[in-house]
């Protein structure tokens, strides 16, 4: 029986009565109770007091007479010393007692911490590589000291635990090829409620080639088995956040400059500005030869700014022309002592401030000796800027074996702060952390290391380095671009000891270092396994089931598996990873949250087997997945041609179909849920949503089945994706299920296009289905898509794209007629083209050119030429309602519209697509485009191509009310009165639409041309679809319904076609003739197709009649008519049923007809010139074309102003328009709004706006003119009361604007230099903090500012506002709701 705590608690690691199913009830992570032995005698302390006591009592007991004596004393003097003596007996007691509690208290052990457990030993295994440790019951180890072994292996009750300290003071490394956890052993570093304070290190060491493997383990791992424990527990520290204020390269917004030149004769000089870093003027004045340079030079400095920073230095020689009144000017601006005495060929070089005296120069001179200057004149001097950066200024100018150099440099210094969404106080200095990309390469990612920083607040950190690419910290036009920042330095370490170049075995054909790292490998019926704010470094090795962290055939890891507390990563880092991050392999129920992956091999946070269900992802990060050899979806195209050893026969894999599928988050089953996380960097996707046929792997044959695509999704909320290549949401496609053969030589696994998302209740296709809600996505600076998303019902809401190659494409979940008519819709949603994030060149970014609403330079997705789109349609049905899109811009080199078209579409595009409420902002020239002949677009002869329509349900595309828009050269779809608009390539048109599905056989490679009765001049020839060499060719056009169409082919006639009616609604009809050979003799029938079953019912035959007449007058009977003078058969289409829903056919089914023909003549089949004139129609408006609107749509677009990924908080849409000199000449408005409210000036002087941070309203508003302007300083120091936000901004141009020092009390780092200024706008605060959004703007003299944004956070705690009631997270609320889902 386990031994019970006197206060009734139960010892810690009990081991389970049956590690199968049952988990013991007395393990609660991070509440560690002790062992506790059964009472037993006083403890050691205790006795050793009772042995003295005794000791004394026997050495010095006094004799009989004594005591006599000595008591009749003391009765003698009792009364005199009572008082005496009780107050000195009181005073002794309670300092006793004190000193009891305080040794008690300090001593106590902590019943929380597993280290401070009394029955644990003191364990010092020393260094010893051979040693193979073994600890197992009865062995309670407490490691203290560093150690080096061969192995250990902790079972049968077995504990090892490291040691710890208050102030974390330990530093403890254990080396080991492996640690393998099982039978009731238990591994501790800390606990979840006493954290490990010191540093804890566990190297895994041993190459590939060494020793043999661990059965079922491998090589160097912790292993966790049946009936093991794990926990890992370090220092709390926030894992990641959000830059809050864009970080620059090299620190500086106007980046770093270097200058460094041989020769150069005269005075080189650099003109910077003091406020920004920014090198202003580039200049040379040679002195040495011309008097008129040295007058040059001296009005150019009289024309300088007073606190202009200028840098001089000397190149070749400068003296000899140099004239004494040029000198004096360089002595009075800039302080100089050193030019006076400037001679022949010597090297001076100054930093100084126009103005600035003697205190503000530094110089230094060399004296030329035989082609030498003997070292550098360097002169340097450090400054800030306005937004408190430090920098330096340098020249210099030497003389070095006859060759004079010169050079300059303006860079941070002392390190750059970087400023942080969320408190970042527990991250300490030499900690390590990453900048994520904000770009389309990945590979702009950048680690830092952390400096100690004094005049840091909680929301900021200082790097040593500085940064080489730009990463933004702001939304931008709406969207969310803050760059993730993820600290990767954790107080327990575990790390794969590497080689330091790859060796034989480890796939060094593509790898040039070592890959084989640790791991962690989990198995069923472990115990607890709980590991958080863990690092793991070199991690993974290219093998299969090899990861950092591999929960492996788990199963049910949450209560539902017997767990009483559930099994959980949480803020795990993971980096320079060898294969993957975070594998869950038949496992459900696994809590990952604050998870960061970065730099790793293959998928990162990777679901294996196509069954994982019911697993939460929260709040994690990766970045920087590149390709690993693992799977065929690892793999780049060079592995994929490269690794052929399980493909059949010879065999070589195609990249783009069967690999090239590495993606951050591989979620293999819909039925799990993934909030708050951010992919942000992939080679291939960011989050990639893949349905397995059947279970995979050591699955197989487990589960017969998945269903998952018809699973329902599971929670989809918050999630950010960007920088990734193909695409940064991908939902669509499965894996081959079968080995390679003759039949299908592809390898297992790898990529296939054998699935379709259509999830149902219960996953049962014949209940109703269940929409997928993704909610809040954020798709930004993806290559090709922000999002691809194949299947159906599926619904994006709130939402943000920008700067993708193509924002959002929805395509169907599947192909006709297996296709179940499901529906996509995209509402709420914001889309951008082009924004201000321009990006930076560097990293994999391959292409740039100038483009947006500025045609400013700018980093490019896929290729200059690339037409970019915001949302592409392709087949559909698709709904698009309540968007807004921005900042779509042709440029000369590529078409970039808001809504466009898959390029090349073999197949259909239904004319149901319907898009609603839309809103196009000003910045948008090119609405809709439909492709013109050219790169990318090609041809445009595909059947898609021509095809191409959608449904304006409300104008708010078009302006026309319930219209059709679709390419201007389709006449099926025209009538006379079609509005054509040539810069889309589009036509409007109103009517009623439907298709055709037409299915031929034999033969099945026709080509199908079609004419409209009223355009015969005008058909549409259609190329067909023939998927994988089918039996049949199949088409299918969009046609105006109550319309007459002739169908010719280009070869023989089919003896076997099928219509279908597709998208018509009860009693729509079409008159249909097909071509045929005059002696043809037909079987036509018609029935309804279950497509679900493959059934047909209510057959019917129809019968010829004799005349067209005839057939017109029974048109809803089952009539043809076969004109044998023209060749053409001619029926009615015209539907019976009903349509539900978005389904494509009716309620009852597919009503088809089908015609067997027997063909006696192998003549071509094209009855053209036979139809026409005879069949031709004068053409007819079948429905009025609307009037076009006039009165603008106020419900149109999204109603939300930003799309962040902290959507708990509220942001202020801010914008200042400052005009230039030209501008102002025609009129144009200034003005600051706030919110969409406009608040505008139109005369020469400062306006300011106040606005309550707390709340969003304005308090304020003041214009200063020009005549009282010097009352402004007063008004901004003492007129503006606290947690206000402060606007400002200027028009024209102002004299004797003195609000340096007065900025500064709203969060300027020091005084700005205002004068001689075109333009100032200004967003400050008053209070008690600085936010990171302060900025203050400023353009040269007769230039503006054009419009600038800004997105500021409101009921900020720092700001003084009340705090926010956080029970109202909506993530958090799902993140509970996860948790319960069973």
């Amino acid at each position: 029986m386990q031994p019970i705590d006197p206060r009734g608690s139960s010892p810690v690691f009990l081991q389970p009565q049956n590690g199968s199913s049952h988990r013991s009830s007395g393990y609660v992570p991070g509440k560690v109770v002790p062992f506790r032995p059964s009472p037993h005698p006083k403890s050691q302390t205790s006795a050793k007091i009772t042995s003295v006591g005794q000791e004394a009592r026997a050495t010095f007991a006094p004799s009989p007479e004594e005591q006599h004596r000595q008591a009749e004393a003391r009765r003698r003097k009792r009364h005199k010393n009572t008082l005496i003596c009780f107050g000195i007996s009181s005073f002794s007691f309670f300092v006793a007692l004190a000193v009891i509690l305080g040794i008690s208290s300090k001593y106590a052990p902590d019943e929380n911490c597993p280290d401070q457990n009394p029955r644990l030993q003191n364990w010092n295994p020393g260094h010893d590589v051979g040693k193979k440790v073994i600890i197992k019951k009865g062995d309670l180890f407490r490691l203290n000291l560093d150690a080096t072994v061969h192995s250990i292996i902790i079972q049968n009750g077995g504990l090892l635990v490291f040691g710890d300290d208050k102030d974390g003071s330990r530093n403890i490394t254990l080396r080991t090829r492996f640690i393998l956890i099982k039978d009731g052993g238990a591994l501790h570093i800390g606990a979840q409620n006493c954290r490990y304070k010191s540093k804890a290190t566990i190297i895994l060491y041993g190459k590939s080639d060494e020793g043999g493997d661990v059965p079922t383990f491998g090589k160097k791992f912790i292993g966790v088995g049946s009936d093991g424990t794990l926990e890992l527990h370090g220092t709390q520290k926030l894992s990641w956040t959000l830059l809050s204020k864009t970080l620059y390269s090299s620190g500086l917004a106007s980046g770093s400059y270097a200058f460094e030149r041989n020769f150069s004769r005269g005075l080189n000089v650099r003109v910077i500005d003091q406020d920004t870093a920014q090198v202003l003027v580039v200049d040379k004045f040679d002195t040495h030869e011309y008097q008129n340079e040295s007058r040059r030079l001296q009005d150019f400095l009289k024309g300088q700014d007073p606190g202009r920073i200028v840098a001089i230095a000397v190149g070749d020689s400068a003296a000899k022309n140099l004239l004494v009144e040029t000198k004096q000017t360089i002595q009075h601006l800039l302080g100089s002592k050193l030019v006076e005495g400037l001679e022949y060929r010597q090297a001076w070089a100054l930093v100084g401030v126009i103005g600035g005296g003697n205190s503000s120069c530094n110089e230094s001179l060399r004296v030329y000796e035989n082609h030498s200057t003997g070292g550098k004149a360097l002169a340097q001097r450090e400054f800030f800027t306005v937004d408190g950066q430090k920098f330096s200024v340098r020249a210099f100018s030497e003389w070095n074996e006859g060759v004079p150099r010169s050079g300059f440099q303006v860079e941070a210094v002392d390190g750059v702060i970087l400023d942080l969404l969320e408190d970042v106080s527990s991250w300490k200095p030499e900690d390590q952390i990453v900048v994520a990309s904000t770009d389309y390469s990945m590979y702009q990612a950048e680690e830092f290391t952390l400096l100690l920083c004094p005049e840091c607040n909680k929301y900021q950190v200082k790097v040593k380095e500085n940064p080489q690419f730009l990463h933004m910290g702001d939304v931008t036009d709406g969207v969310d671009m803050r760059a993730e920042v993820g600290v990767l330095t954790r107080n327990i370490l575990i790390k794969g000891e590497t080689e330091k170049s790859c060796y034989a075995g480890n796939q060094c054909q593509f790898f040039n270092y070592d890959t084989f790292g640790g791991h962690i490998k989990i198995l069923k019926n472990f115990t607890a396994v709980h590991l958080s704010h863990v690092e793991l470094r070199q991690m993974g090795q290219q093998l299969i089931g090899s990861y950092p962290v591999h929960f492996h055939l788990c199963g049910d890891v949450d209560e539902k598996g017997g767990y009483s507390y559930r099994t959980y990563l949480d803020g795990v880092s993971i980096h320079h990873s060898f294969s993957r991050c975070v594998t869950i392999h038949a496992t459900n129920g696994l809590l990952i949250k604050d998870t960061i992956g970065y730099d790793t091999l293959g998928h990162c946070f990777f679901l294996e087997d196509g069954i994982e269900q019911r697993n939460t992802l929260f709040h994690n990060l990766g970045l920087v997945t590149k390709p690993g050899t693992l799977l065929p979806t690892d793999r780049n195209s060079t592995m994929c041609v490269a690794i052929k050893d399980k493909v059949f026969g010879n065999y070589v894999p195609v990249p783009s179909t069967d690999c090239m599928a590495v993606s951050t988050f591989w979620i293999a089953h819909p039925n799990n849920h993934l909030i708050n996380n951010a992919a942000a960097g992939s080679q291939d996707a960011g989050i990639w949503y893949l349905f397995h046929k059947n279970s995979t792997g050591e699955s197989h044959g487990l589960n017969l089945e998945t269903k998952a695509e018809l699973t329902p999704l599971g929670i989809f909320y918050n999630n950010r994706v960007h920088s990734n290549f193909k695409a940064g949401l991908f939902i669509d496609k499965g894996v081959k299920t079968t080995n390679a053969s003759a039949e299908d030589a592809r390898e297992y696994l790898c990529l296939d296009n054998n699935a379709r998302f259509r999830p149902h209740q219960d996953a049962d296709p014949e209940k109703p289905r269940v929409a997928a809600l993704i909610d809040r996505l954020i798709a930004f600076k993806n290559n090709d898509h922000g999002s691809w998303v194949r299947g159906g019902d599926i619904i994006i809401q709130n939402s943000g794209f920008a700067d993708n190659g193509i924002g959002l494409t929805f395509a169907s979940d599947g192909s006709f007629p297996n296709d179940e008519g499901s529906s996509q819709e995209v509402s709420e949603s914001l889309f951008v083209g082009e924004s201000r994030n321009y990006g930076f060149q560097g990293g994999q970014n391959k292409y740039s050119g100038t483009g947006g609403i500025d045609n400013k330079n700018r980093t490019l997705p896929r290729n200059r030429t690339f037409p970019i789109r915001g949302f592409q349609i392709y087949d559909g049905p698709i709904h698009l309602t309540k968007c807004t899109f921005k900042n779509f811009v042709p440029t000369a080199d590529r078409y970039t519209s808001a809504i466009g078209f898959l390029l090349k579409n073999p197949w259909q595009i239904t004319p149901k697509n319907n898009i609603s409420l839309v809103k196009f902002d000003v910045n948008v020239s090119l609405e809709v485009f439909f492709g013109k002949p050219g790169p990318w677009f090609e041809d445009t002869e595909m059947d898609g191509d021509k095809n191409s329509i959608f449904h304006d349900v409300d104008g708010s595309v078009t302006g026309y009310k319930d219209t059709y828009v679709g390419r201007m050269d389709n006449f099926l779809i025209r009538h006379p009165k079609c509005m054509n608009v040539t810069r889309w390539n589009g036509v409007i048109c109103s009517g009623a639409y439907a298709q055709v599905y037409i299915q031929t056989w034999n033969p099945q490679n026709l080509t199908m041309t079609i004419v409209r009765d009223e355009y015969p001049t005008n058909p549409m020839t259609l190329r067909g679809i023939n998927q994988r060499a089918a039996a049949f060719q199949q088409y299918q056009p969009v046609m105006m319904l109550q319309k007459g169409y002739t169908i010719h082919w280009n070869g023989q006639a089919p003896q076997t076609t099928f219509l279908y009616l597709i998208n018509f609604n009860r009693n729509e009809w079409i008159q249909v003739g097909l071509c045929y050979p005059s002696s043809t003799t037909f079987q036509v029938t018609s029935d309804v197709f279950q497509r679900q079953t493959s059934a047909f019912h209510s057959v019917v035959d129809y019968t010829s009649v004799t005349s067209m007449v005839e057939l017109r007058k029974n048109q809803s009977q089952k009539k043809f008519y076969f004109d044998n003078s023209t060749g053409l058969l001619f029926l009615y289409l015209q539907a019976k049923y009903n349509r539900d829903g978005h389904s494509y056919c009716s309620s009852q089914g597919c009503e088809r007809v089908k015609i067997q023909a027997t063909v006696q003549s192998k003549e071509i089949s094209n009855c053209m010139t036979k139809a026409y004139p005879k069949y031709y129609k004068a053409p007819t408006v079948p429905q009025p074309m609307p009037a076009r609107t006039t009165v603008q749509c106020k419900n149109c677009g999204t109603t939300q102003m930003a799309f962040t990924s902290d959507p708990h908080k509220t942001y202020l849409l801010v914008q200042i328009q400052s005009l230039s000199k030209m501008e102002l000449q025609s009129s144009l408005q200034s003005f600051i709004s706030v919110n969409g409210s406009t608040f505008p000036f139109k005369s020469v002087g400062v306006f300011t706006l106040v606005v309550d941070a707390c709340v969003g309203s304005v308090t304020g508003q003041k214009l200063f003119l020009q005549a009282n302007i010097k009352s402004i300083e007063e008004y901004l120091k003492t007129g503006i009361p606290q947690r206000s936000i402060v606007l400002l901004s200027t028009r024209g141009e102002i004299r004797s604007l003195n609000i340096s020092e007065a900025l500064m009390s709203l969060g300027t780092a020091k005084p700005a230099h205002l004068q001689n200024k075109g333009s100032i706008a200004f967003f400050g605060f008053r209070g008690n903090f600085r936010p990171s959004w302060v900025k203050l703007f400023t353009s040269p003299a007769g230039q503006g500012l054009s419009q600038i944004e800004k997105y500021i956070p409101l009921q900020m705690e720092e700001y003084g506002c009340p705090r926010m009631n956080s029970s109202k997270r909506k993530d958090l609320e799902l993140l509970k709701r996860a948790s319960r889902a069973r």
